[in-house]
């Protein structure tokens, strides 16, 4: 558009003829973006805000009076606020090269001061200090010109032909050399202690592999020397071996076919047999508790058969003494006793044939009653009868 002016992102643009800029400055300045400028009214001029640089060879004189050929290069710039910019806009606006020639001017003055102050040795160990001292002097002037510093770099040191610095680094290039030498033969010296103890080392195995291969040879002539000594001792001890490895493994194939019919017979019929006791036992016990019950049973029934018929029993044995030949000696005493035998052999009888039906006396033990001939117990009763009612062995006699 005719009349609007935009600077380049590194520039800044300054405007004249119209009203005056911050701070009573004769123009305007306008960065970062476009500006409408009247033609003919406005007057419109650039300046470099871009990187710029300054090279600095100057003979300096240390405080030692050594004189030093230094070489320095300084990277500044105009600064980015206003103030800066008008500072260097009014200063070198018409003739921007002239910031490098100023620059370089001001920093050469300084660096002469300072080094004046130094001496050779801290110059050339302490470059750094050199320049942080040179720019803290020179940051105080170049902005009042609108220029910033970013580096400064000393470059070389020279001495000329007084050869000082060489000098001054000789013990430390003798030093160097001195422990180049000495690392040299030691080097030297180790290397050839190297190659000794390797040879003697190298010797030692060859000392020794000779004596193994002597040894060795030795031990295989002692080997085949025993061999041949030894070959029908051995054979036999082979042959005695394999008969008692062969006795061994008949001895546990025995052990196994032992085992084997223990497992498959022996175990079998004991187990058998045991089952057939256990089955014997238990059938014994049943029967001996079921013939417990039936004799307790008929031990009953047969009491009271017993009881029933024993005034049966006294009256068939008072009918065999009707026809009898009985002589009574103690008159009605006599007949008493009779009876009363008569009752008890009657009783007598019925125990007998119980003891005999049951078996009681076999199983608990008891003894039956000894039957007597007198029931009282004070004589013995003696009957003899006949068919035909007369005793053939004579009277009975009761005492």
């Amino acid at each position: 558009m005719f009349g609007y002016r935009v600077p380049a992102p590194d520039e800044a643009m300054l405007i004249s003829g119209g009203r005056r800029g911050l701070g009573g400055a004769p123009f305007r300045v306008v960065t970062g973006h476009g500006k409408f400028v009247l033609p003919i009214f406005r007057k419109t001029r650039f300046l470099t805000l871009s990187m710029c640089e300054s090279e600095v060879t100057e003979t300096c004189v240390t405080r030692q009076g050594i004189a030093l050929h230094v070489r320095a290069v300084i990277a500044f710039k105009v600064g980015n606020d206003h103030e800066s910019i008008i500072n260097a806009g009014q200063r070198f606006l018409s003739d921007q090269d002239q910031m490098s020639v100023l620059t370089g001017r001001i920093f050469a003055g300084h660096l002469r001061a300072i080094i004046g102050s130094m001496t050779v040795e801290e110059i050339v160990t302490e470059r750094q200090k050199l320049a942080a001292e040179v720019l803290d002097t020179s940051k105080t002037e170049m902005a009042k010109i609108g220029l910033i510093v970013d580096s400064l770099q000393i470059q070389s040191i020279d001495d000329g032909d007084t050869g000082y610095i060489d000098a001054m680094s000789a013990p430390h290039k003798a030093a160097i050399q001195r422990q180049a030498q000495i690392a040299q033969a030691q080097a030297t010296q180790a290397s050839v202690e190297a190659e000794q103890v390797a040879a003697r080392n190298q010797a030692e195995y060859a000392r020794q592999t000779a004596v193994v291969k002597a040894e060795y040879s030795a031990e295989v002539d002692r080997a085949q020397a025993r061999a041949a000594q030894a070959g029908p001792l051995a054979q036999a001890h082979a042959q005695q071996e394999v008969l008692d490895a062969q006795t061994e493994l008949a001895l546990r194939q025995a052990k196994l076919r032992q085992q084997q019919l223990v497992a498959e017979i022996v175990k079998p019929a004991e187990a058998e047999a045991e089952r057939i006791r256990v089955l014997a036992a238990a059938e014994a016990q049943r029967m001996k508790i079921q013939a417990e019950a039936a004799a307790s049973y008929d031990r009953v029934a047969l009491d009271r058969m017993l009881i029933d018929q024993l005034p049966q029993i006294v009256k068939e044995a008072a009918g065999g003494l009707a026809g009898a030949n009985v002589n009574v000696l103690n008159g009605a005493d006599g007949l008493g006793e009779i009876a009363a035998g008569l009752v008890s052999q009657g009783l007598t009888i019925l125990d007998s044939v119980r003891q005999n039906l049951n078996g009681q006396d076999a199983s608990d033990g008891r003894r039956p009653p000894e039957s007597s001939g007198n029931a009282s117990g004070n004589g013995l009763l003696q009957l003899h009868s006949r068919k035909d009612g007369k005793g053939d062995d004579g009277p009975v006699d009761v005492d």
